[in-house]
């Protein structure tokens, strides 16, 4: 693959080219020339892009993130990664899966034309393979990008046992044991993989982590939405977008679960290890809205709302720049160059483990229940 070499190399060349000028000495330009070579080589070798494929092409997530990283006018965070091949595996239990599925696979097709209406010119093209195998001989990293959770399991074991770098499209998994067994297998092989909602690295939620008018964190009311509606595999999983959000601001640490249930509301109260409170709630019907309120030792303030930045003096920006999938897509752009996980597998499955205690103590009119005794009903990573 011929790329730009990066700027140290230019340098590298340049001081070799002033010495041979200088010296004008054919023995000193030839061991120069030798001395320059392994760095020259290894400079070029590391600007070339991570190739990263699609498994999966019903969530939208993977035409987004190809979007940003294949783009030619990406910035240092987002350029160095390319998507190169996708495996266009719909999910057969989700009615809308097929027709998204080719909506984003038509994308995906502009990327690269020159002619076609509505061409993506610039963008590094995207070839469709057909099989798992084909994908990973085409790329280093890759992005499971499925509906239906419960087809990750199955689709990760070739990839990890591959070696390759892996991101799940939220969700992880459709239940505890096989989120439990997909990062088990990643210990195993030693692969690096994680899974995580967009809405954890959006600005205003992020931000609340060490906000100046907050301080230090000692409670936080997230709210969002409980769609009733969805498939019945994304049981577990419909508060997760929210609870990830609760996480980025708090912490890991939960201790107890206790979650009510209504027809218009799903109620989850975490309590974590040191004290502090923490709850959700999953709005069933009326308007929908993803934020959260945050207490802290130095003040009280709302959350963003997702896609844009922090609040200043309780006032939430929403003329500035809409970010959506460029928060995560930064942070998944160092994790494909060589970066650690933006989230441990431990929080991910104590996250995991929070899902399924609120529905342990849901069909226990409310009972309290240790996300301890959950978790030691799986085997952990």
């Amino acid at each position: 693959m011929i790329c730009a070499w990066p700027e140290t190399a230019v340098r590298i060349f340049a001081t070799a080219v002033v010495f041979l000028t200088h010296f004008r000495s054919r023995w000193l330009g030839a061991w120069l020339a030798l001395a320059l070579l392994p760095q020259l080589a290894a400079l070029a070798q590391s600007s070339k892009p991570v190739r990263v494929g699609i498994l999966g092409l019903d969530n939208y997530q993977g035409l987004a993130y190809a979007e940003l990283f294949n783009n030619p006018k990406a910035d240092a965070e987002l350029s160095g990664v390319q998507v190169v091949a996708a495996y266009p595996v719909g999910s057969d239990d989700y009615p809308e899966s097929a027709a998204l599925m080719a909506r984003w696979q038509a994308t995906l097709a502009r990327f690269g034309a020159e002619t076609e209406k509505g061409a993506l010119k610039g963008y590094h093209p995207v070839v469709m393979v057909d099989s798992i195998e084909a994908l990973l001989a085409r790329c280093d990293a890759v992005m499971i990008m499925s509906l239906d959770g419960r087809l990750h399991l199955k689709q990760a074991g070739p990839v990890l046992k591959a070696g390759k770098r892996l991101y799940l499209g939220r969700p992880l998994a459709a239940s505890l044991a096989d989120a439990a067994a997909i990062l088990k297998l990643a210990e195993t092989t030693g692969t690096p993989c994680f899974s995580s909602s967009q809405h954890r690295f959006s600005p205003g939620f992020i931000g609340m982590r060490k906000h100046p008018e907050v301080g230090k964190v000692l409670g936080c009311d997230v709210y969002g939405g409980y769609e009733m509606k969805g498939a019945r595999a994304d049981e577990l999983i419909r508060p997760l977008h929210s609870l990830e959000t609760l996480y980025t601001i708090m912490g890991p640490g939960v201790g107890t679960v206790r979650c009510v249930s209504t027809p218009l509301v799903e109620s989850f109260t975490l309590v974590w290890k040191d004290g502090r409170v923490g709850t959700y709630r999953g709005v069933k019907e009326g308007k929908v809205k993803y934020s959260a309120t945050v207490f802290g030792d130095l003040g009280v303030s709302t959350a963003g709302i997702y896609g844009h930045g922090v609040p200043v003096q309780g006032v939430v920006p929403t003329k500035d720049k809409y970010m959506g999938y460029e928060g995560i897509a930064r942070e998944l752009g160092k994790f494909f160059k060589g970066g650690p996980p933006p989230v441990t597998p431990g929080e991910t499955l104590e996250i995991f483990a929070v899902l399924q205690a609120a529905e342990q103590s849901k069909a226990r009119q409310g009972a309290e229940v240790s996300v301890a005794e959950v978790l030691r009903t799986v085997k952990t990573p």
